[in-house]
């Protein structure tokens, strides 16, 4: 009795040693997860609270220039807007890489060369409808510049419920309606506007710069862009940076950002078209088979529909994008919560382009790499998959301290909106900018257009639209631009670690 007793202890004595240990190793495990939780929380919050992206810029000492302001009087507002609305009241329509409307961009030729001429600036036509100018720089040692825009704009019907007619450039509430007030007739007008008046002002820039403006931007540029980059590579140019249309100021659209940010495009999503068909033994519509043609592609699409490409939000260039515009625990420390963030975007198709290639019905978006995914994703060998044609992502443009196209962008937009996040982006579109990849390593897709809640709807849409004022603006910030331009260097960064 007293062994079993001895063995009873021992036992107990065993087991209540046993529940000590699990308890020692279970508190030094939670201990240690609160450690780590503290330590994570301390960094983040650190990083929450010292993350200024534009601080150094503003502390940074910019070579002097003394730049010219522009204020704009009530007989140039007026000649202003007049010229855009004439811009805009010609239909330079195109419809296919084959059919466009020639005799509009001829209407638009002559108008350019009404409101726009001047000896100090060499203007050539290219391949027949597009436009190339050339301002001389007083110091040829400085690398010049491209500033980008298209004349051409999609389809527009009355019909499709525009609340005026899209090509009447008719004024409601202090707006401008018409196809091409945002893609892209604003910037091409303001361009050639800023610079004729920086030229009446009897201002010699000292870097030298061109401007292009295709005609065929809307059916992929193979004509007008295509030819611009031809005869540029022709005569030897390089270019320091190309400036295009792209993004924009986006005011209450980023859910979280207080303030507007303006996000500069520094690449943009590849795109393919993808053809999906079935080929199968014809039959009687009577005697119908138990799959169809018709069933097997709908399927197809289904599950392409279903099953979206994989979301890979925080490898990429839209990392930077979210951190630049860091304003709350979240999106300080992407490091941490990109899996969680990119969750949240997914589910608005506004956003969802940011996180993943997207997939549409009738036109896959997607590198040309993809084809592979979307064979293993439909999972049917009866529904033959063909790349129609297609390229893969622009590469990524510099977007540091070192950057003079990106960081003379940013200094032009601060100057101009003080209060507004600058910040790097990817556009999910794509413009006729990627022709010049061999002419510059930089590229870059943003004009100061202010895109409110529901504006994006517009673009390519019905109700396309810019108000007054900000047309103005874009007229003042192409001004600045040039001048900010013709400094010799960007200034030395300023010390704090995150300056730019």
């Amino acid at each position: 009795v007293a062994v079993n007793d001895f063995r009873r202890h021992n036992r107990q004595h065993d087991r209540i040693g046993a529940k000590v240990k699990i308890f020692k190793f279970l508190k030094i495990v939670i201990s240690s997860f609160l450690i780590a939780a503290l330590l994570l929380f301390t960094i983040a919050s650190i990083r929450t609270l010292s993350l200024d992206v534009n601080v150094g810029l503003q502390l940074a000492r910019w070579e002097k220039t003394n730049n010219l302001s522009l204020v704009i009087d009530h007989h140039q507002r007026e000649e202003l807007l007049a010229n855009l609305k004439e811009a805009i009241r010609i239909p330079t329509v195109s419809f296919s890489e084959k059919e466009s409307n020639t005799t509009a961009l001829l209407q638009f030729d002559r108008l350019l060369r009404k409101v726009f001429s001047s000896s100090l600036v060499h203007h050539e036509l290219v391949a027949n409808y597009s436009h190339l100018f050339w301002v001389q720089g007083s110091q040829h040692d400085l690398v010049p510049y491209l500033l980008l825009a298209h004349i051409d704009v999609v389809p527009a019907s009355e019909a499709d419920g525009w609340e005026a007619p899209p090509f009447s450039a008719q004024e409601i509430d202090g707006f401008i309606y018409g196809r091409g007030t945002i893609d892209d007739k604003s910037p091409v007008m303001g361009i050639l506007q800023a610079l004729e008046y920086l030229l009446k002002k009897g201002y010699a820039p000292r870097r030298g710069f061109y401007i292009g403006l295709g005609h065929d931007e809307e059916v992929s540029g193979f004509k007008g862009a295509l030819n611009i980059v031809r005869i540029m590579k022709q005569r030897g140019v390089q270019l320091s940076f190309v400036l295009d249309e792209g993004l924009a100021v986006l005011d209450g659209v980023i859910s979280g950002l207080q303030g507007p940010a303006a996000l500069i495009g520094i690449s943009e999503k590849g795109s393919a078209t993808v053809k999906l068909s079935v080929s199968m033994v014809p039959g009687h519509s009577s005697m119908p088979p138990r799959e169809t043609t018709i069933g097997i592609l709908a399927a197809a699409v289904k599950r392409l529909e279903d099953n979206p490409m994989p979301r890979l939000f925080g490898h990429g260039p839209e990392r930077e994008t979210f951190e630049h515009l860091a304003q709350n625990f979240i999106m300080s420390n992407l490091w941490l919560f990109a899996p969680l963030l990119g969750r949240i975007l997914e589910r608005k198709p506004d956003t969802n382009a940011f996180v993943r290639t997207t997939t549409a019905v009738t036109m896959f978006n997607a590198g040309v790499k993809v084809l592979d995914l979307i064979q293993s994703t439909v999972g049917d060998q009866r529904v033959k998959i063909e790349l129609v044609d297609g390229f893969d992502p622009l590469p990524v443009s510099s977007a540091d301290e070192k950057s003079f196209g990106f960081q003379i962008i940013k200094k032009t937009v601060l100057d101009m909106f003080p209060t507004v996040t600058v910040a790097p982006g990817i556009c999910i579109g794509n413009t006729d900018s990627r022709h010049f990849k061999d002419l510059t390593n930089d590229i870059y897709r943003f004009a100061p257009i202010w895109f409110k809640p529901g504006d994006a709807q517009r673009f390519h849409g019905i109700n396309e639209r810019i108000s007054k004022k900000n047309y103005e603006e874009l007229v003042v910030f192409y001004f600045s631009l040039i001048q900010n331009c013709d400094i010799q260097k960007l200034p030395e960064p300023h010390s704090s670690v995150h300056e730019l």
